[in-house]
């Protein structure tokens, strides 16, 4: 079985903003995230994506926009990212069981990788993404948040994440 590093897409791997990330320029790697993903995969990780992208069922962009995003993080990475998975849905439109907090998009990844839940890990910036993890034994960390939460813990960045997951 594979261990796996789920992560979230806005605010963990990139700088988040309210008003969407969905071109190219304004997609903005976070410091230090290439280089402990590269840690995480010499560490034998899958590095799985798993993102709720809404601005496309609200028409803000567009799903060639989304993969535009993800190709340049591929490129400039060196191809970290194992496999991405993303949600287009929103609850004012349509509901969805891949929308986080729900876990289908965690599920498809763990039946396709043989992913071990026991030793794989969510990073998130929001409690919504960790929320399905828990419910599939996973393990979860809070990345570049103002949430707090005492069932989690805090790191301030990716270099605090791994300190946490590799001891």
């Amino acid at each position: 079985m594979n261990k796996c590093i789920f992560l979230d897409r806005d605010g963990v791997i990139n700088r988040d903003n309210p008003d969407y990330v969905y071109k190219v320029s304004e997609f903005e790697i976070l410091p230090g995230v290439i280089e402990g993903f590269k840690k995480l995969k010499e560490n034998g990780f899958l590095l799985v994506v798993i993102t709720n992208q809404s601005g496309i069922t609200k028409g803000i962009y567009s799903y060639q926009e989304m993969k535009e995003c993800h190709d340049h993080f591929q490129k400039v990475s060196g191809n970290l990212i194992d496999k991405f998975y993303f949600s287009p849905y929103h609850p004012s439109f349509t509901e969805s069981l891949t929308r986080k907090p729900e876990s289908l998009m965690f599920e498809k990844a763990i039946a396709k990788y043989n992913i071990d839940v026991s030793t794989s890990w969510m990073l998130g910036d929001k409690v919504r993404d960790l929320i399905p993890a828990q419910k599939l034994g996973i393990k979860g960390i809070l990345v570049n948040t103002e949430e707090n939460s005492k069932d989690w813990p805090i790191a301030t960045n990716i270099s605090e994440t791994l300190d946490i997951i590799l001891g």
